[in-house]
This record gives C-alpha cells, structure tokens and sequence, in this order.
C-alpha cells in the first residue's frame, strides 16, 4: 500500500525542517497523501506551539504547496490542537477561520484541578516525575485519571477528527509508577474507549514513542488496539514526525502488528472525507 501521514511538525512548531522537504521526502517514498499538523497556539510562552502571529502564513504557505504538488501528492492543512481545561479556545474557532481539513486532538499538559498547576506528561522523565510528586503529591493513580478524563472531556466538547498518542500518559512510566495491567488503569482506558465509540473521532496508533525510544510501545499499546479492534472504532497510523526521514518510520512493523490483531482496513482522508484503506 501507498503511506500516509496526517501527523507531522515542520519549522512552524517544534519541526526540524520547513514543509516543502515534507513534501519531496513524501513523494521519494511514494506515499499518497501528507498532512501538516503544527502545534496550535497555546496562550502562554511554550517552546513548541506555533505563534499567532504565524498562522496565516502557515496557512498560506500549506495551501500554495497543496496546489504546486496537487498532481503528484495529496497535501492536507490541519493543526494539532491541545486541550486543557479552561485554558484552551474551542478547536471550532480556528478549524473555521482556517478552514482547515481535519483537526488532532492531544492532552499533553495536565491541569491539576485545584491549583490549576499543569503537568507537561512530554516534558522528560525528570518532569514527568516531578509532576506527580508536586501537584499530585505522588498520588499517581489521581494523576493518570485526570489526564484520561481530560481525554475524555476533549473528546466530548471539541470532537476532534483524529484522537493523538491517546494513552501518551505512558510515556515516561515504563512500568514505575503504575503498571498498565492494573485495574483502575484499565478502567480508565475501557471508559475513555467508550466514549470514542460514541462519538465520530478515529484513534491515531502512533509509532514515535517506539523510534524515538521513548517508550517500548505503540501509541496506543498492543492490550488498547485489541479493545479497540473489538469495539469497532476507525483507526489511522502516523509518526508524528518531526522530520522528512520520520514520515513512515515503524510503518511496515506497524501494520503487521495490527493484522495480527485481527484489523483490515484504516482511515484515510481525500477530500475532506475519511475513507476506509485495505491494509
């Protein structure tokens, strides 16, 4: 099959190169469509979302190479939008003003409900631990529940198209401070599942936890994608790359291991329609 790619982070954000060697590195490896995704803007200082001030010539600069490629690549313009309770504007707003063709939602800052102190989950090991200790006085089991349920209210108020790296809290645990066997975890992701099972958002599986050796494991892990495959709900691969060479990395070893599991076809998007891809 011909790869795609809706999750990807150029100069704009935290990217490493400017999206037209997105695009040329796209077409060297034959793939069908490429889609931006800069981090949206967040209002305070962050060393990785896109500036205001940015968006229109991001915007610009997508649609021009949509039209200069649109005989060899499909070209797609969306942003990454992150949810925190409060903090955040309504993905509505600027998926309207941009008029862009799909939206991703993530969770990568946790916000503490009574100090309203947030938690960057992405922010290395040392912070990640941090965070649990200070704002949730090392209650860790409190600190993944209130990133699941602002997955949760993420999905239900602002319907996102593609759900990001939705177990990403994982990410700096590797089995020391919880164990993604336990029950309360499971509970957790069984009850954020539902609520995508209700609703019309695909679960991206993420491969950059792996070749970023990050994490040991997809984003979602092998136990979620089998529940996920059971419950029916559309499902997409990136890399969320943040360079060319990263656009279809662990690619091939990750639609092996969803076959494994039983799953024949992924979301693709043309036109401003998701469609089913036989893989």
């Amino acid at each position: 099959m011909n790869y795609f790619n809706y999750h990807t982070h150029t100069l704009y954000c935290d990217g490493k190169e400017g999206p037209e060697s997105f695009i040329q590195e796209a077409i060297r490896k034959e793939m069908k469509a490429i889609g931006f995704s800069s981090h949206s803007p967040l209002p305070f200082d962050n060393g990785y979302s896109i500036k205001s001030n940015q968006l229109d010539v991001y915007q610009k600069q997508i649609r021009d190479l949509q039209t200069k490629y649109k005989d060899t690549i499909a070209v797609f313009l969306a942003l990454e939008f992150d949810y925190i309770p409060g903090i955040s504007s309504d993905f509505s707003i600027l998926k309207n003003s941009m008029n862009l063709d799909y939206t991703i939602g993530s969770v990568h800052l946790v916000k503490e409900e009574r100090s309203g102190l947030l938690w960057f989950i992405d922010g290395g090991r040392a912070n990640y631990e941090e965070g649990i200790n200070k704002l949730f006085n090392g209650a860790v089991e409190k600190a993944v529940e209130t990133y699941y349920l602002q997955v949760q209210e993420m999905i239900i108020s602002q319907q996102p198209d593609i759900i990001g790296h939705i177990d990403k809290v994982k990410m700096y645990n590797k089995n020391q401070f919880f164990s993604e066997q336990d029950k309360w975890y499971k509970k957790l992701v069984k009850d954020t599942l539902t609520i995508v099972s209700n609703s019309k958002c695909i679960i991206e599986v993420n491969t950059r936890g792996i070749y970023k050796k990050k994490c040991d494991s997809l984003y979602p892990g092998i136990e979620i994608l089998k529940e996920i495959y059971k419950m029916d709900i559309p499902i997409t691969i990136s890399s969320d790359a943040h360079s060319p060479q990263e656009l279809t990395s662990l690619f091939p070893e990750t639609i092996a291991v969803l076959k494994d599991i039983g799953f024949k076809k992924i979301k693709y998007f043309t036109t401003q329609a998701w469609k089913d891809c036989l893989i």
